[in-house]
C-alpha cells in the first residue's frame, strides 16, 4: 500500500480541512500531520480505497476513509488520541 500521492489528497482536500481544523497538529508536508516533532497521521491509498495511519497510545492504527462514516470514525479517534495526549502531558 503506497502512500498517497497528489491526485489521492486532492480527493481526500475535504478531510484534511477537518484534520487541518484540529488543534495541536503540524502539517509538515501535505497530508503528513505532526504532533510535536512525531507522527501522527498519513494518508496511504490501494485499489480498496484510501487509508489513514494514525498514532493511537504510541502505534499507528490503519482506518479506511472512503464514506462520511469512515471519515467521522477518524476524526473522533484523533481527537480522542489528542485529548488523551494532552492530558497525559499535564499530569508530568
Amino acid at each position: 500500500m503506497k502512500h498517497a500521492g497528489e491526485a489521492a489528497l486532492d480527493a481526500l482536500e475535504p478531510l484534511l480541512e477537518r484534520v487541518r481544523a484540529l488543534d495541536g497538529l503540524r502539517e509538515r508536508k501535505r497530508g503528513a500531520f505532526y504532533r510535536g516533532s512525531d507522527g501522527f497521521l498519513h494518508f496511504h491509498e490501494d485499489p480498496a480505497g484510501f487509508f489513514a495511519d494514525i498514532k493511537i497510545d504510541g502505534e499507528f492504527t490503519r482506518m479506511r476513509v472512503n464514506n462520511r462514516k469512515e471519515i467521522d470514525a477518524l476524526i473522533r479517534a484523533a481527537k480522542k488520541a489528542l485529548s488523551a495526549s494532552a492530558a497525559a502531558r499535564l499530569r508530568v
